[in-house]
């Protein structure tokens, strides 16, 4: 087989699989996560807690942690199915800015120095992969119908 034709049909294979792959990936990285939580065995608790305590006085860490994880998971089943994108990415998008939000309101555990993350702040970082991989998905969308304004 030619190289040309390899990568002809390589292409195509990854045009074919990209958008389910992309799908369970991020299932299992939210549903995993998620359920950690909801178990209280999540190594993010800690960093989740101090962000918690700085910004949302009006319910116990314990009950948010929960709701927070089934969010996680709620947000990774939604991603399997297919239709559901137009639910999940807002989802997503408000999930994202909760994520980031230690690397600004918690600083000196996310930042070594200027631009030098922790390993927290590079765990927080990586999420513009999770970003990406949910642009992937959503450009393979059709526009809404007109009458769906």
């Amino acid at each position: 087989m030619k190289i040309y034709a390899l990568d002809v049909r390589l292409i195509h294979f990854f045009q074919r699989v990209s958008v389910p792959v992309a799908r369970f990936a991020l299932f299992v990285v939210f549903f995993w996560f998620g359920i950690l939580k909801v178990l209280g065995l999540s190594p993010a608790s800690g960093v989740v807690e101090r962000l918690f305590e700085n910004t949302i006085p009006f319910m116990s860490f314990a009950l948010f942690l929960v709701l927070f994880g089934l969010f996680e998971c709620l947000i990774g089943l939604l991603f399997l199915i297919k239709g559901a994108e137009r639910v999940v990415i807002p989802l997503l998008l408000v999930h994202m800015i909760t994520t980031f939000g230690p690397l600004v309101f918690l600083p000196s555990e996310t930042w070594q120095a200027f631009l030098v993350p922790t390993l927290e702040g590079q765990y927080i970082i990586k999420n513009l992969v999770i970003i990406a991989a949910a642009i992937g998905i959503a450009s393979h969308l059709h526009p809404m119908r007109q009458g769906r304004q």
